[in-house]
């Protein structure tokens, strides 16, 4: 019983989550991954099997990205959403590093942006920015247990961790839920009222034993005999008596 209950809630908190999801996500990418939306910007935590060692080349991130953004990190605030929401993508993992949308600028002779150069912000763990590597090969990885950056090799360097990126269509994020969103969150609702429906006989029956069942057993009503049953019924019983 008590495992039911506990099968219920899980429901009821996937169910929720789902529909909150739907609402919330209507501005991303509708392309069957999960995108989870940041201010005006969407984000899709690669992930594969969690007792799998993951391993991404920087081309690998890129491939996985396709279409969109490796990993931009505009701001402070930014850089903190990814430290605080990683940990709820990569569970019981060891820390996670994920590739960022860097490379070197000959000709600014600076790490720059691969989708925006105007970007600023920056977290550079102390020390990093000196590499022996040659300048060509330097690409840039977030840790995402402290938020600071760090100089890798794009060629020689494997992270386990890709953080895909994109803009919010503002437009589809304004307009009304879909047929389709309202379809599921009447489903779900249904399902929540059947399954509680059924908890509920369950808790009653377990607590009264089988009188639940009972008081829904067919009684058949009470019938008074007809009047000429009756007589022949006293009639035979006289003829019986000596």
């Amino acid at each position: 019983m008590e495992s039911l209950k506990k099968s219920h809630r899980s429901l009821l908190w996937c169910v929720f989550v789902l529909c909150v999801q739907l609402a919330l996500t209507r501005g991303c990418p509708a392309d069957g991954r999960t995108w989870v939306p940041f201010k005006d910007r969407c984000y899709h935590f690669v992930h594969g099997d969690e007792d799998k060692i993951k391993s991404y080349s920087f081309e690998d991130a890129k491939t996985h990205c396709k279409g969109f953004e490796l990993l931009t990190i505009q701001s402070e605030e930014e850089n903190k959403f990814v430290i605080d929401y990683s940990p709820k993508v990569w569970k019981n993992s060891p820390p996670v590093i994920v590739w960022l949308g860097m490379y070197y600028d000959s000709n600014t002779q600076n790490m720059t942006w691969l989708h925006d150069n105007a970007v600023t912000f920056s977290n550079w763990e102390d020390g990093s920015l000196t590499s022996d590597l040659a300048p060509m090969d330097k690409c840039a990885a977030l840790h995402t247990n402290t938020g600071k950056w760090e100089i890798v090799s794009c060629s020689d360097d494997l992270e386990n961790g890709v953080i895909c990126e994109a803009a919010q269509d503002k437009e589809k994020a304004k307009r009304k839920p879909s047929a389709v969103l309202s379809a599921l969150v009447i489903l779900s609702v249904v399902a929540i009222v059947g399954v509680s429906a059924v908890v509920w006989f369950l808790h009653q029956k377990h607590n009264f034993g089988s009188g639940i069942v009972t008081a829904f057993e067919y009684h058949p009503p009470f019938r008074v005999p007809d009047t000429d049953q009756s007589c022949l019924v006293e009639a035979e019983e006289t003829d019986s008596t000596p």
